[in-house]
Formats: structure tokens, C-alpha cells, sequence
């Protein structure tokens, strides 16, 4: 770790106090609250970050954005302008001008006449007119989270059943499209039933690479049946897998889709593909909250190894 890494994170977290939280130290997740003002916000988003080892003389921070109104062309254009910064300041330390950057959009908002975000429903419809009419119409999240924990718990019943599907948010960028999937699963024959009854849609069966993996808790031997897939996209399903190993989810299943524009995004689609992989764990409830991950911390150390002999 750079001296220079803990300088920011020592600076962010006195600069931003309340709004900063660690999510978990030794993966260097971390997440931070922006609003357009302190007294009565009408307008809030959470940026979370992940700094990888390469951070940040040879890797871009891993980033998600969370709020109820934030999608598709204003997710895009919020994810294009954080791309821009960091591409201008390669090398250096760039979370506070990210933050930055959000802040001035949600201020913005504030001072234009764009209505106050309505947090209690989510809007149904996928916009129309931005040629995404081959993705899966994107379900928002579904009220009850327990009756996916009751589905989980009830194994031995429940084993035959084909698990309840979401699919999560599309990201566009450079005319290459992702969409992550994610089911409830508890043995490798559901697994395989989901995969199967996703390869029915056209639309996923047509997509140039079907990344997925899964992670299944078993309780008798007290260890993890885990495996991922690359679809063609190199080293892309360990990625993922490790990203699953790092939230510490089970008894899940996520396939990331991408359909492939004819630009090459290089490393960021690698990004691309755990962001929305994440946004859609996050959305039904997959990753713990702030106090259960730091427990976690330790289990999860021994694979970043791992990941560092996949990466090249």
C-alpha cells in the first residue's frame, strides 16, 4: 500500500467526516454519502469504492453508484464524466475529485427544474428510445426479501424448483452493452436450471459472452461449492467470482451478459462487468451490511493471490 493511499483515505475521511464510512479496511472498500447540500438534501447518491493493489498508479478505483433515481442515460452520463477524470489524471489520487464531480451534478439537479426524486416507487418502464430494445426489461426491486431467504432455507423441498430470475440494470458504454442476471440457488442442478432457462431468452443467447458464477454454502461440510465460467471473455468469471468472495455472498448464482458493440473497452469492461454484478447483489439484499463485512475481512484475504496470478 502507497503512502500516498492512506494520505487520501486519511484526507477523505477528515474532509467528508459522517459521509465517509469504511466499509471494510483490508479490501479497501469504502463508501461515501453525496448530497446537493447538508440542511434538507433533495438530492443523494452513495459512491462505493473499491481500490485495487494498483490503485492508483495503475488502476482506476472499482465504483459503484447507488441511488433510487439514478438510470439509464443519467447513470451513463454521471459513469462517462468519472471515466473522463480519471483518464485526465492518470496516476493520481482521484476520489476526491469524484466526489466532487457527483456533488456539482446533484447540485445541479437541485437548481434545475428536474422534480424531487419520488424514493417510494421505482419506475417500471425501460426508456424507450435509446435502441436497448434487445435487453431484458429491467424488473425493479421486488418488496420482500425474506420470501428469498425462506426459498434459500427451505432446501430440501425447494431442490427441483427453478429459482425465481432478476435481472438487473443495463450499462451501455461505447455501444457494448452488460446486463447482470442473478437467481437464488442452493444446489449445482439449480445452477443449471437457471442457465438453461436464461439460454431460452433470444436475447440472452445472443449475447457475445454469458459470464456467471456461483457460490452455494454447504451447511453439513461447512464450505463453499463455488465455480465461475468465462463465456470466451478471458479470466472475466474469476473476476467475478472473486468480486462474490470479497461481498461474501451465498447461495447465489449472477450471469453478466454482454453484448459486444464492435468497440474494444480494454480493461474496462472488466469493470463493467463486477459493477453490474454488484448493483444487482446489492439491489436484492445479497450484501451485508457495513458491520457483518468487516467480520468477514480475514476469510477473505487468501484469495486475493488469487486473483493477482489470473490478472496477467
Amino acid at each position: 500500500i502507497t503512502v500516498s493511499h492512506i494520505d487520501e483515505i486519511e484526507a477523505l475521511s477528515s474532509i467528508y467526516g459522517e459521509e465517509w464510512c469504511v466499509v471494510d479496511e483490508d479490501e479497501k472498500i469504502y463508501c461515501i454519502k453525496i448530497s446537493d447540500c447538508l440542511d434538507q438534501p433533495k438530492w443523494t447518491l452513495c459512491l462505493q469504492v473499491i481500490l485495487p493493489p494498483g490503485y492508483p498508479t495503475s488502476e482506476p478505483p472499482i465504483y459503484q453508484l447507488n441511488a433510487p433515481w439514478l438510470r439509464g442515460e443519467e447513470y451513463t452520463e454521471l459513469a462517462n464524466s468519472l471515466e473522463e477524470i480519471y483518464i485526465q489524471n492518470l496516476g493520481e489520487s482521484i476520489l476526491y475529485l469524484w466526489v466532487e464531480k457527483i456533488r456539482e451534478v446533484l447540485v445541479e439537479k437541485a437548481q434545475s427544474s428536474d422534480p424531487e426524486p419520488d424514493i417510494k416507487k421505482t419506475s417500471e418502464e425501460v426508456d424507450e428510445d435509446n435502441g436497448d430494445d434487445f435487453l431484458v426489461d429491467y424488473q425493479p426491486v421486488q418488496e420482500d426479501p425474506v420470501k428469498l431467504l425462506n426459498y434459500i432455507t427451505s432446501e430440501s423441498q425447494e431442490d427441483e424448483e427453478l429459482p425465481s430470475i432478476h435481472h438487473g440494470n443495463p450499462l451501455t458504454d461505447r455501444r457494448s452493452t452488460f446486463q447482470a442476471h442473478l437467481a437464488p440457488v442452493v444446489t449445482t442442478r439449480q445452477v443449471k436450471r437457471v442457465l438453461e432457462k436464461l439460454y431460452e431468452n433470444k436475447k440472452i443467447a445472443s449475447a457475445t459472452h454469458n459470464i456467471y458464477a456461483y457460490r452455494i454454502y454447504c451447511e453439513d461440510k461447512q464450505t463453499f461449492l463455488q465455480d465461475c465460467e468465462d463465456d470466451g471473455e478471458t479470466a472475466a468469471g474469476g473476476r467475478l467470482l472473486h468480486l462474490m468472495q470479497i461481498l461474501d455472498v451465498h447461495n447465489v448464482l449472477v450471469v453478466v451478459s454482454r453484448w459486444y458493440g464492435g468497440i474494444l473497452l480494454g480493461p474496462d469492461r472488466f469493470k463493467h462487468i463486477n459493477n453490474c454484478a454488484r448493483n444487482v447483489l446489492v439491489e436484492y439484499n445479497y450484501v451485508h451490511s457495513v458491520d457483518e463485512s468487516s467480520k468477514q475481512a480475514g476469510k477473505s484475504k487468501k484469495t486475493k493471490k488469487d486473483k493477482k496470478r489470473t490478472e496477467h
